[in-house]
């Protein structure tokens, strides 16, 4: 039978390969996970994670419903350990820890223990993968369970039987809870598994043993069919649920472009030179796996190719939503650092199959270069999470503004309301009880089970009876109130003048006063 491509013995090295890895995951992932404020998409999370059950449930009806299974898991992390910035993104942090080591473990099976932790250690030091560690976001989880269900695609394809099927079936499920985006990986799941079959067909009467697997009788890949409509079939009803949702879920994507795709490695790895050396490693290894390159390259290029397609006609092509590929790159570029591990399958004529490699204090080094030439990144990360860094919205300098200089029966009021900036609820998140009365609210974001709350049609009445009033718009004004359209805004200047501005980094408070 030939083999399938990649397919190694289940090595014994499993323990010592992907403990590595994992643990300088947790060492570099860990390392300031405190200190940026959350984002705007963290403080959805937050938003959604605090939420009483009943009412995020409603929110699942509205919008995001491809994040609710990450937003119930959240809702019971946060119960249980709190809301701080550290609290909210330590499940990321060890999420990528075990994607860390999963990596080195699907590298050792595939290509052999050098390149499994040398592919392990790769994906520990690059900026990208503490980015998306320190955020309280899905995507560590969404990469997580793609290298999972790649291992147990491999671990199944080799020794076939309904308890691996099972177990895959079930990590696919956990792929589409993640992240629906990342069912793009099955494509690749689909090549894999129908090369494999085919390389297990049996001979063609009186054909020769040595025949070439494409001269064999194809069968279907039942056992994979089997799985993946499983795990479909449990994930109908979120896809219903997003797909209705989509419009409202992705207005603010742009289509793609072809120059999108030359931007790819850098974004995803959030460096570019991080992410061109990792590029050209991974295909220096796909290029001397030949074959054998299948699988993990197809988990790069088929993802990538897929979404980039559909956003081309479609608002989807998000670089971040693309992360879980980097788990793949770099077990193929630990395959090229590690073309000299000696416990590779020989070759036919006795050798490694992929002579020419670096040794390993080389290969190290080349994980170190690679870990150096990030340094910049991983520091500009753990001071903002924005993009382009210096893009910074300072929701906790605007509450500490408010902190100081609130008075009882001061009012609040944010401009704008219902943009993806969530100025209410940043500044929301650093003031907790103490934020003033927001005054305009009606309808809160629960009622209307999503991220934004119903102001009151009559502004001037609503204001009534108040003397202070703090003012939180975007972006840095001289003259904030001036920035506030509509009826809200001529509430404001017909009523109260500006006593004190305080911009700050994205946005400006001021204090207006009757």
């Amino acid at each position: 039978m030939d083999e399938l491509p990649g397919r190694r013995h289940s090595p014994g090295w499993f323990g010592a390969v992907w403990g590595w890895p994992a643990l300088v995951t947790l060492a570099v992932t860990g390392a300031g996970v405190g200190s940026a404020q959350p984002w705007r998409d963290e403080l959805a999370t937050w938003s959604a994670a605090t939420r009483p059950l009943g009412a995020l449930a409603r929110m699942a009806g509205v919008i995001d419903a491809a994040s609710w299974p990450y937003y119930l898991l959240m809702h019971g992390w946060v119960a249980a350990f709190g809301d701080s910035p550290t609290a909210l993104r330590l499940p990321s942090v060890l999420a990528s820890a075990g994607t860390a080591g999963l990596t080195a473990a699907l590298g050792c099976r595939l290509f052999g223990r050098r390149a499994g932790l040398l592919g392990g250690l790769l994906f520990a030091v690059l900026p990208g993968t503490s980015r998306y560690a320190q955020e309280a976001r899905p995507y560590a989880f969404v990469a997580l369970l793609a290298v999972l269900a790649t291992l147990l695609l491999a671990r199944a394809l080799d020794r076939p039987g309904w308890r691996r099927w099972v177990g895959y079936a079930g990590a696919v499920a956990g792929l589409g809870l993640a992240h629906l985006v990342a069912l793009t990986l099955l494509a690749a799941h689909a090549a894999t598994a129908s090369y494999a079959q085919r390389a297990a067909a049996p001979h063609p009467a009186g054909a020769p043993r040595s025949a070439p697997a494409h001269t064999r009788r194809p069968r279907p890949p039942w056992g994979w069919l089997v799985a993946v409509l499983a795990a479909l079939a449990a994930l109908t009803p979120l896809v219903l649920l997003a797909v209705g949702q989509r419009g409202r879920q992705l207005d603010w994507v742009d289509r793609a472009r072809p120059a999108d795709l030359a931007a790819l490695p850098g974004a995803v790895t959030q460096s570019g030179a991080v992410g061109g050396l990792l590029l050209g490693l991974a295909a220096l290894g796909a290029a001397r796996l030949g074959r054998r390159a299948l699988l993990p390259a197809g988990c790069v290029v088929l993802p990538v190719l897929l979404v980039f397609l559909a956003g081309l006609v479609g608002p989807l092509w998000v670089p971040r939503y693309l992360f879980f590929t980097v788990p793949f790159a770099c077990v193929l570029a630990g395959a090229a650092l590690g073309a000299t591990d000696p416990a590779a399958r020989p070759g036919p004529a006795g050798r490694a199959p992929d002579g020419g490699g670096v040794s390993l204090p080389a290969a190290l080094g080349v994980v170190l270069l690679a870990g150096l030439l990030g340094l910049p990144d991983q520091a500009a990360l753990r001071r903002s999470h924005e993009w382009p860094r210096d893009a910074l919205v300072d929701y906790r300098g605007a509450a500490r503004v408010v902190d100081e200089g609130r008075r009882p029966g001061d009012v609040i009021v944010f401009s704008p309301r219902d943009s993806w900036l969530f100025l209410d609820l940043g500044v929301r998140y650093h003031l907790g009880d103490r934020q003033p009365r927001d005054a305009l609210v009606v309808r809160d974001r629960d009622a209307r089970g999503d991220y934004w709350a119903d102001e009151c049609p009559r502004p001037a009445e609503c204001l009534a009876g108040v003397d202070r009033v703090w003012l939180v718009v975007a972006g840095r004004r001289a003259d904030p109130v001036d920035a506030v359209p509509g009826a809200t805004g001529d509430a404001l200047r017909d009523g109260f003048t500006v006593e004190r501005v305080h911009p700050r980094p994205g946005l400006t408070v001021a204090l207006l006063t009757r």
